[in-house]
């Protein structure tokens, strides 16, 4: 990165005290201050820590309204056209300055100080435009953060200062040559020009652009000033020169045009530039497209051209009184089109009603509040698009146009239907999308007697009404789709043709089927549908995601109908007159509740059978047989669905289909593979999640079959020769048995992964994910998916950046909004150019552990913007944590993009783009899509069983709670996370899908450690303690009875070792130790370690048990090891927590209560088990014996009573305790082991060396001397101190 040099007026001053003479007469009360700084290349990037003097950074800190502004010399707003362009660019190093301002400095002031002519502003690397004097350039940036999300005033003031912010937002001192129209540029390169014919010009190196129609010429150094010469040669010649080898001459097509010559390296590169400009030259002259150039007036030289019939000059900043401004179009004298959409014009320019000859006039997107009257003296006009503005009425004089046919009013501020528009006699289209009607006037449109499209989309009808009786028989289609209709009658529309009504709440709709042909009503609430007469020309029927319980009488009379959609409604039977529709092509009626199939006897044409998702349990025996006529009854069909049934077979019969090349029927019981090889058109088979057990395979496969799908059927056994011949299968799935790694045995002890990424049909991936399960090495982990839809780049990149980012904004501040909004605006930024014109959706799980608390649990934040979700399945139920921020699904995104008048194409779209109102990228449709995300956060529960993470693919093919059922049981994340995709795919899903399952242990069942004799709260809150005075000597009950056992041990840093004993008895007291309690430090577990100084901390150790049961550490009556237990010779180790908790004030427990219940009520429950804890050195040396008193049952000690799963369910216990078993259900974790409980056996003696005997006294005095107490003999049983405490957390 470039360094930031001081310019030659040496360091940066501080402004002048306000009484300074200089800063009185500044407009902001400062004095701008700037420094010259070189770039680094083409990346325009400065060293963060030279940009700034300390002094600076002093004055920018006193006020947050202070700022800088970089200010980019002329150059080529990109240099990656082309590698000549490239080398022209990078030749000149003009200066970048750094200008020191406030809020308040306006554009004049910083050219002043600058010595520049004007201020130009580039948004996005987008186009540029020239700013106004009064304009204040630091506000602009301000303001632009704020919009983005940015909240705290103190980090816009940094962000500001950043200098990777100029991909989105870019000041110059000089308007720059706009080269990064990579679509039209053609050709460029520097070469040797000559301007004119004759020979008094001379010979020079310039830049040459074959952009679109024009020639561009200009210097190498002018390029970068917008000094440029543009030379039209639609029309014009391109001849060889024969005087100069390699030489072209270009000339446009007006008497007075300029001529240049042009010298050319190589006899190839000329000839290439004379094929293409050959080309250009050919084009009609009548055509001239000037978008997208910055322009702010046209061109003098095409001014010369009258034959120009269409001229586009979308998005510029086209200016009114200049030159070759908006007033001078009136010269083109046979102008028939005009684009002028997107020039920001605020006014409408009057001249251009002088323009007699104009047919058609696009004026979209222009902030125009009002028309003005002289509109109607376009007598010529027959097509006005005023998409995007702010108009409210519409003049008059605009019913003089009689000629209009076409009429666009879309995203404006309409109430109700202008009454110009009943006076438009020739008018057919009026759209009138995006508006803010909530009474639809049938009326009116009974008055338009030419009307006949009319599109009413994204308005706010809640109604229609009618004046009068009088039917309309113009209107032919009608648009109303997002609305908030609840009924609707449209039979007085008798030539009704198409009606789209989706996305409405309809309950009964009403139409006339004389001339009905389409019927789009997807997404209602419908019950009813009443169509009358019988539409005898409807061919599309779409009426899914409704309430019908039975399909209408009038769709079994159409005579002609070729699709029908009945998919997610209520039916639970198919009347056999649809089913044997001669003119049916494609069926779907799939998710409802259909429990049987009608017997067909005739042959039907049907192509495309969808029965997934109903109650289906066994198809007819004759359904693919022949019929009476001696033809198959389904011998076009070719692609049948049967997922999600009650299926057992599929009949035989279906080997009669010839033509079937798609057969799907996952999740069903299908025991016997379908006759299905022998077909020669099949592709594509799913039989996945089945109960398939063998698979009668032909001779020869059909080479047509590409996809094969065997997954979830656990009784399938596929031999070596039958892999063998399934080899040439492009997609052959299967199970594979899955295999312990090393890095699934070290994983987290509180939350593991698994990951699936498909590609479907597309030949790339567009799907990311991040997982770090050691974020910021600690107790943390941070998930992630990245959706970049038809793009690759932008997830990788967000891939690799975010959790880095993430880490940033955590250390900077510990409130979970900000840093996650903050990680999510700083990711945005960070994606650069790359940024500009491609987005990405993103989600972002963190779960942390805050520090500060050490009572707290887990905490999982989780934020997204686009359409990645994340779903917690809490205790089996579907938790969603996010939100689709999209047109359909967000209705406050669709009224804010509204009044910011984007346009929203018919398929939800913004500008035709994405359905996407938040995502990072994409800044070029700012201010419509951002990047602020959504954000929640919820402390993780032992309820919490799985994460899933998913892409919108995946959601939208698969519901949160069969999501979370249908691998709620499927303990490897890896099997559930391909699981959920391949389930998307079985469904249909043909785009990129990716799922993540993390499999949460997090909870009560994470953390047993008191506090000061309280317990740390769980989800559930603080557990009671019970206190015990004067407690007896203890008995010590048997290891079988599942309470607690009596051990000893040796502890060291790295190993706990301990003999387990399998016959343990009652008798077994613990002679030679008492029952009184040691005082120690605050003990915890892993999940809250204690920072403070002089506690006690336990090392990662190895339990290892030595079981007398085997000598290979399995039970006597088992023949296998257990699960998750590593076998060494006659040791077991297992990998485990300890968990360590301190009671206060412990009361004796009344000896009746010995032998009562252990059932006790909450306010009963205690911290843990406690036992004696006797150090025999200060590092290796430990004794533990459980004190006397009842062992009361609690979130914590609950595994003692039955065996406590992962999930935090408890299992009651068998006769015998294994302690071997219970250890594997306990959570790992790196940072802690298990210490299992051993039986001492009867000769047990507690020994310690000579050598040691006095370490281990003075060792003992300690505690005492801290409480004042007799220096009495550490080995005495009638002392009383507090004994160490463990949790064992089974």
């Amino acid at each position: 990165m470039g360094e930031v040099e001081p310019g030659p007026t040496g360091p940066l001053e501080p402004p002048e005290p306000p009484e300074a003479p200089a800063a009185s007469r500044r407009p902001g009360g400062i004095r701008v201050l700037k420094r010259n700084m070189k770039r680094s290349g083409s990346r325009h990037c400065l060293h963060r820590r030279s940009r700034f003097s300390s002094r600076e950074r002093n004055w920018l800190k006193e006020d947050v309204k202070r700022g800088c502004v970089y200010l980019y010399g002329a150059e080529t707003a990109t240099a990656t056209a082309t590698a000549s362009v490239a080398s022209a660019v990078t030749s000149s190093s003009s200066d970048l300055h750094l200008v020191l301002c406030t809020v308040e400095t306006p554009a004049s002031e910083i050219c002043a100080g600058q010595g520049k002519e004007s201020l130009y502003l580039q948004l996005h690397g987008d186009l540029v435009r020239r700013l106004d004097p009064a304009e204040q350039p630091l506000q602009m940036v301000y303001e632009y953060l704020g919009s983005l999300g940015f909240e705290d005033p103190v980090r816009i003031q940094e962000e500001a200062t950043n200098p990777d912010l100029s991909c989105m937002i870019r000041f110059y001192g000089e308007k720059p040559c706009q080269m990064d129209h990579l679509d039209r540029i053609l050709l460029s390169g520097v070469y040797t020009v000559r301007k004119g014919k004759t020979q008094l010009h001379k010979w020079a190196e310039r830049l040459v652009v074959l952009c679109g129609t024009c020639l561009i010429v200009s210097s190498v150094k002018d390029c970068q000033t917008g000094k440029m010469h543009i030379l039209p040669l639609v029309g014009g010649k391109v001849e060889e020169l024969k005087r100069r080898q390699h030489s072209l001459a270009f000339s446009s097509a007006g008497a007075q045009a300029p001529t240049y010559h042009v010298c050319f390296e190589s006899l190839a590169e000329c000839q290439r530039w004379h094929r293409q400009a050959s080309k250009v030259v050919s084009q009609r002259i009548s055509t001239v497209d000037l978008s997208c150039y910055s322009l702010e007036e046209v061109p003098e030289h095409l001014f010369y051209s009258q034959d120009i019939t269409y001229l586009n000059l979308r998005h510029n900043f086209m200016q009114l009184e200049r030159p070759g401004g908006l007033d001078c179009l009136y010269r083109f004298s046979q102008l028939k089109g005009l684009n002028l959409s997107h020039n920001k014009l605020g006014l409408f320019p009057i001249l251009l009603c002088e323009i007699s000859t104009l047919t058609e006039l696009n004026l979209s997107c222009n902030g125009f509040h009002e028309l003005p009257g002289q509109i109607g003296n376009l007598l010529n006009l027959q097509t006005l698009c005023l998409d995007g503005n702010f108009l409210t009425t519409l003049p008059e004089e605009l019913g003089n146009l009689q000629q209009l046919s076409t009429l666009g009013l879309s995203f404006n501020n309409f109430s109700q239907i202008p009454e110009a528009c009943v006076k438009l006699t020739m008018l057919e289209k009026l759209a009138m999308a995006g508006n803010q009607l909530e009474v639809l006037n049938l009326g009116v449109l009974n008055r338009m007697k030419h009307i006949r499209h009319v599109d009413f989309r994204l308005n706010n009808l809640k109604k229609t009404v009618i004046d009068n009786l009088e039917g309309n028989k113009h209107v032919t289609h009608v648009d109303l789709r997002d609305n908030q209709l609840t009924d609707l009658d449209l039979s007085s529309l008798g030539n009704l043709q198409q009606l789209h009504c989706e996305r409405n709440q309809l309950r009964d709709l009403t139409l006339s089927g004389f001339t009905l042909r389409a019927l789009c009503a997807n997404s209602n609430r419908l019950t009813t549908v009443n169509v009358y007469p019988v539409p005898s020309l409807l061919t599309s029927l779409e009426l899914s995601r409704n309430q019908l319980e039975y399909v209408p009488d009038w769709v079994c009379e159409s005579k002609k109908i070729e699709v029908l959609d009945m998919s997610y409604n209520l039916l639970t039977e198919i009347p056999i007159r649809i089913l044997s529709s001669l003119s049916l092509r494609k069926l779907m009626v799939g998710h409802n509740h259909v429990q049987s199939l009608p017997v067909l006897l005739e042959h039907i044409p049907l192509e495309v059978l969808d029965l997934q998702h109903n109650l289906l349990a066994r198809l007819p025996d004759t359904l693919f047989s022949k019929a009476l006529n001696k033809l198959n009854k389904l011998e076009h069909l070719e692609e049948l669905n049967l997922s999600g049934n009650k299926l057992k077979t599929i009949p035989t019969t279906i080997a009669n289909c010839k033509q079937l090349h798609t057969l799907v029927a996952h999740s069903n019981n299908i025991s016997v593979f379908p006759e299905i090889l022998h077909l020669p058109q099949i592709q594509f088979v799913d039989l996945s999640c089945n109960d398939l057990t063998e698979i009668l395979i032909p001779e020869a496969l059909p080479p047509t079959l590409q996809d094969l799908d065997l997954t979830g059927n656990t009784n399938l056994v596929l031999e070596h020769k039958t892999l063998d011949i399934f080899s040439h299968i492009t997609t052959l799935k299967i199970d594979q048995k899955p295999l312990l790694t090393a890095d699934s045995a070290g994983a987290s002890t509180f939350w593991s992964h698994g990951l699936a990424e498909m590609a479907g049909q597309r030949n790339k991936l567009c799907v990311s994910a991040l997982a770090v399960e050691n974020f910021a090495e600690g107790v943390e982990a941070v998930y992630g998916m990245f959706d970049g839809d038809r793009n690759e780049e932008l997830p990788r990149l967000l891939q690799c950046t975010m959790a880095d980012v993430l880490l940033e904004e955590v250390q900077q501040s510990a409130v979970d909004t900000v840093f996650m909004a903050n990680t999510f605006l700083v990711s945005h930024r960070k994606l650069g150019m790359a940024g500009q014109k491609l987005g990405s959706s993103a989600l972002l799980c963190y779960v942390r552990h805050d520090t500060a608390d050490p009572t707290s649990s887990f905490t999982l934040t989780v934020a997204n913007v686009g359409t990645c979700q994340a779903v917690l399945c809490r205790n089996g139920q579907p938790l969603p944590l996010s939100r689709v921020f999209s047109l359909e699904h967000c209705p406050e995104e669709l009224k804010r993009v509204k009044e910011q008048k984007a346009i929203i194409t018919e398929d939800n779209k913004v500008n035709g783009v994405t359905c996407c109102t938040r995502m990072l990228g994409c800044t070029y449709l700012y201010p419509w899509v951002l990047p602020k995300p959504h954000i929640y956060s919820l402390p993780l529960t032992v309820q919490d069983e799985l994460l899933i993470l998913g892409n919108k693919a995946l959601w939208e093919h698969l519901s949160y709670l069969e999501a979370v059922t249908a691998v709620r049981h499927v303990h490897d994340p890896l099997a559930a996370a391909k699981k959920l995709c391949t389930l998307a795919q079985s469904y249909g899903c043909q785009d990129n899908v990716g799922a993540m399952v993390i499999c949460l242990n997090v909870g009560q069942d994470g953390c047993t450690c008191e506090v000061n004799g309280l317990s740390l709260p769980g989800p559930g809150g603080f557990a009671s303690t019970t206190t015990v005075k004067d407690a007896p000597k203890p008995t010590t009950p048997s290891s079988s009875s599942g309470i607690a056992s009596e051990f000893s041990s040796e502890m060291s840093t790295s190993e706990v070792s301990s003999e387990v004993g399998s016959t343990a008895s009652d008798e077994h007291n613990a002679t030679g130790l008492d029952a009184s309690l040691m005082p120690r430090p605050e003990r915890r577990c892993s999940l809250h370690p204690m920072p403070t100084l002089g506690i006690f901390q336990r090392q990662p150790s190895c339990a290892t048990f030595s079981s007398n049961q085997s000598d290979n550490g399995l039970d006597s009556d088992d023949d296998q090891p257990v699960e998750g237990v590593i076998t060494n010779g006659s040791k077991v180790e297992v990998e485990v927590d300890i968990h360590c908790c301190r009671g206060k004030g412990l009361e004796a427990s009344p000896p009746a209560l010995e032998e009562t219940s252990l059932t006790l009520g909450p306010e009963e429950d205690s911290g843990g088990l406690f036992f004696r804890f006797q150090r025999q050195n200060s590092v290796s040396c430990a004794v533990l014996l459980p004190v006397s008193r009842e062992l009361q049952k609690s979130p914590s000690t609950s595994c003692l009573y039955g065996k406590k799963l992962s999930n935090g369910s408890v299992v009651p216990l068998e006769d015998s305790l294994n302690l071997i078993e219970v250890a594997t259900e306990a959570p790992k974790k790196k940072t802690g082991y298990f210490c299992a409980p051993a039986q001492l056996e009867p000769e047990d003696q507690l020994i310690v060396p000579h050598d040691l005997e006095e370490e281990v006294k003075e060792q003992l005095k300690h505690p005492q001397d801290a409480r004042g107490g007799a220096d009495t003999e550490p080995w005495e049983e009638d002392r009383v101190d507090h004994s160490e405490e463990f949790d064992t957390a089974l």
